[in-house]
């Protein structure tokens, strides 16, 4: 059902057919299981289950999984083999820039601020062909289609969206089927994990660092569920790592076995923090245990949205991915340049940027453009603690001229260190939902703007997409993430919907 205010387009999502107090019992025992899982905070007088690692955020409880029509289910389902496809050719533009098969300058803003040491391990020949095997696109649903803000390969969530999507398949209503079904999430990693595992033998290590508590409680509940399935896995912190000749072990509480995989879920910017990390790189080297996502910090750089639609590297992109594909991602992935300081000659501009009208020859031209003009978002490309988590964002439109133009002038002083991008914002499309406030405990509806996260896991050639999770922030708010004030909810194929 549409209905129109001004000239924006509001979707109302549907309402469940039960009566208010029912859905707040739902939403209700909803928000307990969560809890009892440790994924969400305990409510006053309520007690945490014997040895699990309970959340401290909160957020708004859907009452119904987020719908989409059978078009966009449809979106999401060649989209994974496509972003594979980016993914396996920005490794070869990476890997013939370095050998000079391609402009060398495509492989020194990719290895930008990154130690040398690290650079010369992921360019180890064992490690060419790696790719990530989970690819998380963050996708804004807006009046005009789907836009990519950008791709992660070592994505928070997995966890809360296969613990959501088990709590919501229970209680499926309104002809809705939740896409991956109530344990997609789970045996997709767990299928992705055993694909990665090789010739080695021993238990999967889900590795956190400090940087990354946060997600330390979603991703124990789903070692938990993996080894319920039969699979050997752990979540563990770097000082419950122990190594040997013979490789890693895990050895905590009375546990001491050998690890034949690590999930990496840390930042490489942050090994210098991480405990034990040259040992487990070692181990890696000398193929004593088996990682993923590989380190392979080139793959990890948002600034791969500018490369895509870099007029001079056209050729390449369209003879790696084919010219279908080609055209398709640069539809969804927005506009984006490099914020690099070097001058520019008088007889160039920057490719396909203009403010009112005016085509672009410096930076600090930026700094003028009026609030209608800078419909623009500058963050940090990768490499660095602002890169992730919705830190490090300025938003061009939403912020006084004066600290947009201090948001450029930093971003090219950071340039030899963190290089930042330029991307173009895409206004999403609002929502109606209500929803359930556990603080509260009352029912309440909101205009807000969606954030679509689909999971693929890699196996071998093949992607599965295994669950979707909707992030709904408050319509004031320019940047979508996770937040108190967010509703996040897994997403569901309404049957009988095509618009």
């Amino acid at each position: 059902m549409t209905s129109y205010e001004g000239l924006s387009l509001t979707w109302i999502l549907p309402l469940s057919d039960l009566a208010t107090s029912d859905l707040l019992h739902r939403c209700a025992i909803i928000r307990d299981q969560l809890s009892q899982a440790g994924l969400f905070p305990s409510l006053p007088g309520q007690a945490s289950a014997p040895g699990v690692v309970t959340a401290t955020t909160t957020w708004r409880i859907a009452t119904t999984p987020f719908p989409l029509t059978k078009d966009q289910l449809e979106f999401f389902h060649q989209l994974g083999p496509q972003l594979l496809s980016f993914y396996r050719a920005l490794n070869r533009l990476y890997t013939d820039s370095v050998r000079g098969l391609q402009p060398t300058w495509v492989a020194g803003y990719l290895d930008q601020g990154k130690p040398e040491s690290l650079l010369t391990y992921s360019r180890m020949k064992r490690f060419r062909d790696q790719l990530p095997a989970v690819i998380r696109p963050d996708i804004i649903p807006t009046q005009d289609g789907m836009m990519i803000t950008e791709l992660d390969s070592v994505p928070g969530g997995i966890g809360m969206t296969a613990c959501l999507s088990a709590l919501y398949a229970e209680r499926e209503a309104g002809g809705l089927s939740l896409v991956g079904g109530p344990e997609g999430m789970v045996r997709g990693f767990a299928a992705m994990l055993r694909s990665q595992l090789a010739q080695h033998t021993g238990c999967v290590a889900i590795l956190i660092s400090e940087e990354a508590k946060d997600y330390r409680p979603e991703m124990t509940w789903l070692a938990a569920r993996l080894r319920a399935i039969g699979l050997d896995a752990y979540c563990v912190e770097p000082r419950q790592i122990r190594f040997t000749e013979e490789g890693l072990r895990i050895t905590n509480e009375g546990m001491d076995q050998p690890i034949a995989l690590i999930y990496r879920f840390y930042e490489l910017f942050d090994l210098l923090n991480i405990p034990k990390s040259e040992l487990v790189q070692y181990a890696i080297k000398k193929d004593r245990v088996a990682v993923t996502p590989p380190y392979k910090p080139a793959l990890e750089e948002k600034l791969a949205f500018a490369l895509l639609h870099h007029p001079a590297l056209q050729p390449f992109w369209e003879q790696a991915l084919g010219r279908e594909v080609f055209l398709h991602l640069t539809t969804i992935m927005p506009r984006t340049w490099i914020l690099d300081p070097a001058p520019i000659p008088p007889s160039a501009t920057v490719p396909g940027l203009a403010i009112g009208g005016r085509a672009v020859m410096d930076w600090r031209d930026l700094a003028t453009a009026t609030q209608k003009e800078r419909h623009f978002v500058i963050k940090p490309s990768g490499f660095s603690e602002l890169a992730w988590g919705s830190r490090g964002v300025s938003v061009g439109h939403d912020m006084p001229q004066e600290e947009w133009a201090g948001a450029i002038d930093k971003a090219l002083t950071a340039f030899p260190r963190i290089p930042y991008i330029l991307q173009e914002f895409h206004k999403g499309r609002l929502y109606e939902l209500n929803y359930f406030d556990p603080v509260t405990g009352e029912m309440n509806r909101m205009s807000g703007r969606a954030r679509l996260s689909p999971y693929y896991f890699v196996s071998g050639e093949k992607t599965e997409l295994a669950g979707i999770l909707a992030t709904i922030c408050p319509a004031d708010k320019k940047v979508i993430h996770g937040m108190k004030d967010a509703v996040m909810v897994p997403c569901a194929f309404a049957h009988g919907t095509n618009v």
